[in-house]
């Protein structure tokens, strides 16, 4: 006789992510694993945070007081081989390219190892699509679980196909504005670049906890219309001056459209809740920011069409088994994500 699933109990050995075990038919949240981060280019480690992700899961309580009980709408996760062969190839050749910043100029078979990586790319935005296509269609929310901030390109691109006119709500350290970063074209600091530049009918992007950037970032900020960026010193003057930081949040959500697409790095986070990512900088969003935005976001009446969390890395000695800390916040914040994400429908 099978046992009814308790909630309450410990998470059963071998089950699914946050204990659950269930079938992809039977399930509102189709997470797909992505571990890859070949053109990380401070501290890798971010390839194993999906699997970190997953053991740290089972430790998670599934009821939840702001959003209710998500694992009951049914959250599986995917995975999928060919990614870890691809990052295998794909950092072994990016990693001579990163020692030199790029400046490959006598590096031996440098344009070809680099042509390589793009290629390898360009594999991971189309697998990572055609998932996000297979969801949609079946009216399922897409999620990405990096691996580095480059890997859920090909997803933003097929919710903005799905849902014209969609808005980006992008939670990060960096503004990602760099156009092809050391020569990879699939670069984790270009993500917003190539998703702005290549994506259909992207109307919007709001971006919260940015505060390290380039001339050219910032220069892009301030002349793109569709490009509306809270500064991290900017939240931290209106901490400290007492204004009301949630009235700042529903005034930026209330820009975005209808649908909204939610992209989350880590390192937007202040580095003491995921000290091990891969480029960690002072500052950032405190837990109960984020709480708040996702809390905002969910009673906007916007409706998150998919949503990605990258950059969770176990840490230096590479722990796989989710008992390091970031894999810990890692986990918790992947369910509150996937509670905003079914409140706002």
């Amino acid at each position: 006789m099978t046992t009814p699933f308790d909630p309450d109990d410990a998470a059963p050995p071998g089950s699914g992510l946050f204990g659950l075990s269930i079938t992809p038919d039977q399930a509102a949240i189709h997470v797909l694993a992505v571990p890859f981060d070949a053109t990380t280019s401070y501290r890798p480690g971010t390839s194993q945070g999906p699997d970190a992700v997953l053991a740290a899961s089972h430790q998670i309580d599934l009821f939840d007081r702001v959003f209710g009980k998500p694992y009951r709408s049914g959250i599986v996760l995917t995975k999928d081989p060919r990614f870890e062969s691809w990052n295998t190839e794909a950092r072994a050749l990016a990693e001579p390219i990163i020692e030199l910043g790029g400046h490959i100029e006598d590096l031996p078979d440098a344009q070809d190892k680099l042509d390589r990586v793009n290629e390898l790319g360009q594999q991971v935005r189309q697998a990572v699509s055609a998932f996000a296509e297979d969801c949609l269609a079946q009216d399922r929310i897409p999620v990405i679980l990096g691996g580095d901030h480059s890997v859920p390109q090909g997803s933003i691109e097929a919710c903005a196909k799905a849902y014209p006119g969609l808005g980006i709500l992008h939670i990060d350290a960096h503004a990602d504005l760099r156009e092809a970063f050391e020569g990879f074209q699939f670069s984790h600091a270009s993500i917003l670049h190539n998703v702005l530049e290549q994506a259909p009918n992207i109307a919007h992007l709001l971006q919260i906890g940015v505060r390290d950037l380039g001339a050219k970032e910032a220069e892009r900020i301030e002349s793109d219309a569709r490009i509306h960026s809270i500064f991290d010193d900017d939240w931290a003057e209106a901490r400290q001056a007492g204004t009301a930081l949630r009235s700042m949040v529903r005034d930026a959500i209330a820009k975005l459209p209808e649908h909204v697409y939610l992209t989350v790095d880590v390192d937007g986070l202040d580095p003491s809740l995921c000290p091990s990512t891969g480029t960690p900088v002072p500052g950032g969003l405190l837990w109960p920011d984020i709480m708040m935005i996702l809390v905002e976001l969910a009673r906007s009446g916007r409706k998150v069409a998919g949503f990605d969390l990258c950059e969770v890395s176990p840490g230096p000695d590479g722990d796989p088994d989710g008992t390091s800390w970031d894999a810990v916040v890692g986990a918790r914040l992947l369910y509150k994500l996937c509670g905003c994400a079914l409140s706002s429908r």
